[in-house]
């Protein structure tokens, strides 16, 4: 017999919230189904083989103290604050069923008297006129003896800083990958300003217990889950451990090229990057420089760095050191060439 969980975190940390869904698929039993509500304070979430230096604004991200979290699931990259709440279907098979758990998530917003509908496979859109507007986009995962279905639910987001994150700069990059497809989006509070976090979660909450008819079961009670909490989820610590890793969040980055260029008064420079899982994995730099000694050595020395700001500067720093005659030109090309590092 199926037993039925409902898991709420209370946490806002995204690299938790992604280490839940992680356990809940490939770790749960199969005859448990479950339903987990989720927020993600201020985070861009990109899909498993999206590259981050392509999709997003690291450098913003970085300065604002926006968090970056890769998820194991296809599909684009995506801005998530507190206003954007998140939900997750995970049933064994062959009672999985994608539209069952869309349709619960329809059902519950006829809470709010919004008339919801499925557009596609992924999206839910509600109706402005002619206009059909996304509020939820979905991914989906599914193994030999079970499914999952998780999606969002925009609230009241801030979509204004969704340009802020999700526009890199204009760079040289070359870069394998998908790419995110931005979609015209609203806020639910547009339709029904009385819409919570809360009161979504309990409407969802309800919907699904009443589609298994478990509305009643004195038995089921609401499982509150954080990274302080004990869990009765296996493996849960490692699992949080790894999302939280630089090498997953960046390094899992596919294979992409940076090319860039600048004229200086003692020269131009070309330098070009191969990147390799968020590791340089060849660097060649090119210049009519009257001394290119430092700026070959430097193509040695970046060769299995970090793709990253701090490293790289970290690594001119002590060219510098040991380039005493060249240190202008070093100087100069080191605020270039980090501003181009995003």
């Amino acid at each position: 017999m199926n037993k039925t969980r409902v898991l709420v975190s209370t946490s806002t940390n995204p690299w938790f919230n992604l280490a839940v869904e992680e356990v809940i698929y490939l770790k749960m039993n199969p005859f448990h189904r479950v339903l987990f509500i989720w927020r993600n304070a201020d985070t861009v979430v990109i899909g498993r083989a999206q590259n981050p230096w392509r999709e997003c604004n690291t450098e913003r991200i970085q300065q604002d103290g926006i968090t970056l979290a890769r998820r194991k699931t296809g599909g684009g990259a995506v801005f998530h604050d507190l206003g954007n709440t998140n939900f997750t279907f995970m049933a064994g098979k062959p009672e999985y069923n994608k539209s069952v758990s869309t349709q619960i998530v329809i059902d519950a917003l006829k809470t709010f008297n919004i008339d919801a509908e499925a557009n596609g496979r992924n999206d839910l859109v509600i109706k402005d006129g002619d206009i059909l507007k996304k509020f939820s986009g979905s991914a989906y995962r599914e193994a030999k003896d079970r499914g999952f279905h998780h999606g969002t639910l925009l609230i009241n987001a801030d979509l204004s800083r969704l340009e802020n994150y999700l526009t890199p700069n204009p760079k040289k990059l070359a870069a394998k990958g998908i790419t995110s497809i931005k979609s015209r989006v609203t806020n639910l509070n547009l339709v029904n300003p009385r819409i919570t976090h809360q009161g979504v979660s309990d409407a969802l909450i309800l919907a699904y217990l009443e589609y298994y008819n478990e509305d009643k079961n004195p038995n089921i009670e609401i499982e509150y889950i954080s990274p302080k909490s004990l869990s009765t989820l296996p493996n849960l610590e490692q699992t949080f451990s790894e999302y939280s890793q630089w090498n997953w969040n960046f390094g899992k980055t596919p294979q992409f090229t940076h090319a860039m260029d600048e004229r200086f008064s003692w020269g131009g420079i070309e330098v070009y990057l191969n990147i390799t899982n968020g590791i340089i994995e060849e660097a060649n730099l090119y210049t009519d420089s009257l001394d290119p000694t430092p700026f070959e050595s430097l193509s040695e020395l970046l060769v299995g760095v970090h793709y990253d700001k701090d490293s790289i500067n970290t690594l001119i720093d002590n060219l510098l050191t040991e380039n005493q005659d060249s240190q202008d030109q070093i100087n100069e090309f080191q605020i270039w060439f980090i501003g181009e590092i995003e």
